[in-house]
């Protein structure tokens, strides 16, 4: 702990300096506080850091990562990323099979497209093909022309009800 005694400022006319040296004078200054303004957050979340392939830029063939991927220029082919999220921007234009956790549209997919967790179609987002996902959300003015299957895939071979259901329909229906 400093004493107020044994202090002296440095600005203060006791500091003597060195030849040559120079004496730093402290400098009061008023620093602002980061203050953010507090706005409503759009639908379709910003695309997270990760690559981008921009607007003017054209990719054909298979494209694949695990990282999170903004999409704004055309690629066409296939778009495989095995735990990342796809947004394609509002210039964007794929002509592709997609398969990735979450995909965002805010532009046009020619493709079918696997959203293991989510599927999100904005105002602007055009999709022609086959949709599966366990959540899809569809803003009003999006386009989809295609099959959707949305919804929780039922477990293979646990479901003993519905085995006992077919086999019970098919016996019925052999005796008829």
């Amino acid at each position: 702990m400093w004493r107020k005694e044994d202090s002296k400022p440095q600005g203060s006319a006791d500091a003597v300096a060195a030849p040559g040296i120079a004496v730093a004078t402290p400098v009061a200054t008023t620093a602002k506080p980061n203050i953010v303004p507090v706005t409503s957050a759009p639908l379709a979340p910003q695309p997270r850091s990760g690559a981008s392939i921009s607007q003017g830029i054209r990719i054909k063939g298979e494209v694949t990562g695990s990282e999170d991927l903004y999409v704004d220029g055309q690629v066409e082919g296939k778009l495989t990323l095995s735990n990342g999220s796809l947004t394609i921007g509002p210039n964007g234009t794929v002509k592709a099979d997609v398969d990735a956790r979450e995909v965002y549209v805010r532009g046009r997919v020619d493709g079918n497209i696997v959203g293991h967790d989510k599927i999100q179609l904005s105002s602007t987002g055009v999709v022609s093909g086959e949709v599966r996902t366990e959540r899809l959300a569809i803003e009003e003015g999006a386009v989809l022309r295609g099959k959707v299957e949305a919804g929780k895939a039922p477990a293979k071979n646990t479901d003993t009800r519905a085995a006992a259901a077919k086999a019970s329909f098919s016996t019925g229906s052999a005796a008829d």
